[in-house]
């Protein structure tokens, strides 16, 4: 039975010409809509021009002058990077006072930041001076070359980001100037090869393997761990360091290891006492002219090579940890304040994780490195150079244990190091040439062209660093979202575009909430 409600049914014939009206309707709308826009739009221009001069209209700062702007980003950059290094060190140090039981200490001023302990002060400065006298600079820059040219071109990135690059010589250590220097020249031929590739002009073979990234770590770990054993003298002093302290081997038998492989006189002397302090009872003889270092003096306190292996991989877990902890937990902490605020157990959560992860990588490393050394002594009467540039590469498959992401990161990061070890033996064969403060050269050239792949083609830069570059060095560097002045019409078109543009799906609103969350956050990027 049919209900006493029901609608009558409608007559097709009339739903045309009501369609038809309805459309024409939306779209003198639609272009009335748009007109006034584009007259808004001229109004808000011309009002921001009378306000700032006439350069205003190129210029991506908001109602502040060139000079406020600059000065703001230099201050805000110098202060951001300060304090990173600042908690760096004032974490280590607490970490150095737990160690020692000392836990009633760690509630001390004194003991935990006196400037007799901490000394971190002067390195703090010379690294904010090197970011903020970027930020700073570049700001400055790149409003007079628009004064200058009028325009706004990819040329003014350019110039702007290499003369700004003077600021590395706030950094008065050159071995430290020259690592940054070819750490940002790997990822500057990083992002001109990934824009090559996605303009089909220029593909390597191999790029698409899927553990290209491990292969490329593995290869640069090779010539890192062959110049520590043979060339020390081409690796960095504090880089040099690191891998001593870092490994079980003391210095004396890496010495007597290299002479051995050279074929000259060994100081049995330096070696001998070295064995005497560690194994009083275990006598170990070698020749001056030996043809192979013996593992009994490799590990005098141990006969086990087995037993070596684990205490040389636990003991590095030990010293390493609180270091990766300093290093992930602070940038998360300063670059992601109201993050941690909001939610500091899983913001301390994904440090920690993160920390045993590249501690138990690193661990995995010497271990491996120290099992090849072993391995090779028990099949093999003489020693060869070549044998720790292998073993290099083989313990460098520890990485696997890092995830993905950060495989690349990290091979980006000792490639540098073991390009300059390489400049630095040709340098000293006399096959390539010493110039004077050429890392300062390769610097500026280098942010020239990070910055113009920064603001013209971001997606070829890594994640990390692009990231990296936007919250510390140009925090309104091609960043959309800048402010400017909210005046009623530039409301009202605000106005017009929501009204303009339909409502997605929840789904699909949150999935690109999400996105942009990702794609802004650092703490979604992998590697940091």
């Amino acid at each position: 039975m049919p209900s006493s409600f029901s609608k009558p049914p409608l007559d097709p014939s009339l739903d045309p010409p009501l369609s038809l009206d309805s459309a024409e309707a939306e779209q003198r709308l639609r272009e009335a809509e748009e007109r006034l826009r584009d007259a808004m739009a001229e109004l808000h221009r011309r009002q921001r021009s009378a306000a700032r001069g006439s350069h205003a209209d190129i210029c991506d700062h908001a109602d502040v002058s060139c000079v406020a702007n600059a000065i703001g980003n230099l201050c805000q950059s110098f202060l951001l990077s300060y304090g990173v290094r600042v908690g760096i060190g004032i974490l280590l140090r607490a970490f150095k006072l737990a160690r020692g039981q000392s836990y009633s200490s760690l509630l001390d001023l004194k003991q935990l930041v006196s400037e007799k302990d901490l000394i971190v002060r002067e390195e703090a400065c010379r690294i904010g001076l090197l970011f903020g006298g970027f930020t700073g600079s570049y700001h400055a820059l790149r409003c007079c070359l628009r004064k200058w040219r009028k325009k706004e071109t990819p040329l003014n990135s350019v110039l702007a980001g290499s003369i700004a690059g003077l600021s590395v010589l706030a950094l008065d250590d050159s071995n430290q100037r020259r690592t940054l220097s070819l750490y940002l020249l790997a990822r500057l031929g990083q992002a001109a090869y990934n824009s090559a590739k996605s303009k089909n002009k220029f593909h390597l073979w191999g790029s698409h393997w899927r553990h290209g990234d491990s292969l490329l770590f593995s290869l640069a770990c090779s010539q890192v761990m062959y110049a520590f054993i043979m060339r020390p003298e081409t690796l960095p002093k504090s880089y040099r360091e690191f891998i001593q302290k870092t490994g079980p081997v003391a210095r004396p038998v890496y010495q007597a290891v290299r002479e051995c492989c050279r074929g000259g006189p060994i100081d049995v002397a330096s070696l001998s006492a070295y064995i005497s302090s560690k194994n009083e009872a275990n006598y170990v003889k070698v020749d001056q002219f030996a043809s192979i270092i013996p593992c009994s003096a490799i590990h005098p306190h141990t006969n086990s090579c087995l037993a070596q292996n684990a205490n040389a991989m636990s003991a590095t877990f030990k010293k390493t940890f609180p270091l990766y902890f300093s290093l992930t937990f602070v940038p998360y902490v300063v670059l992601h304040l109201q993050n941690f605020m909001a939610s500091p157990y899983r913001t301390s959560w994904q440090a920690i994780r993160d920390s045993v992860r590249s501690t138990s990588f690193l661990s995995a490393f010497v271990g491996i490195f120290q099992a090849f050394i072993c391995a090779h002594r028990k099949v093999a009467s003489k020693d060869h150079k070549l044998v720790y540039w292998f073993a290099g590469g083989v313990a460098a498959l520890s990485v696997m244990l890092e995830k993905k992401p950060r495989r690349s990161e990290l091979a980006l990061y000792v490639l540098p190091r073991a390009g300059d070890s390489l400049w630095e033996i040709l340098v000293n064969r006399h096959i390539l040439p010493n110039i004077k403060n050429a890392e300062v050269a390769v610097f500026c050239g280098c942010m020239g062209g990070i910055m113009y792949f920064l603001e013209h083609e971001p997606d070829t830069l890594a994640p990390f660093l692009r990231g990296l570059i936007r919250r510390f060095l140009a925090s309104q560097i091609s960043n959309p979202s800048s402010k400017i002045s909210q005046s009623s019409s530039y409301m009202y078109l605000h106005t017009l575009d929501a009204l303009e543009k339909p409502k997605p799906p929840l789904e699909s609103r949150e999935g690109e909430t999400q996105k942009a969350e990702e794609k802004y956050n650092l703490e979604a990027i992998p590697g940091l």
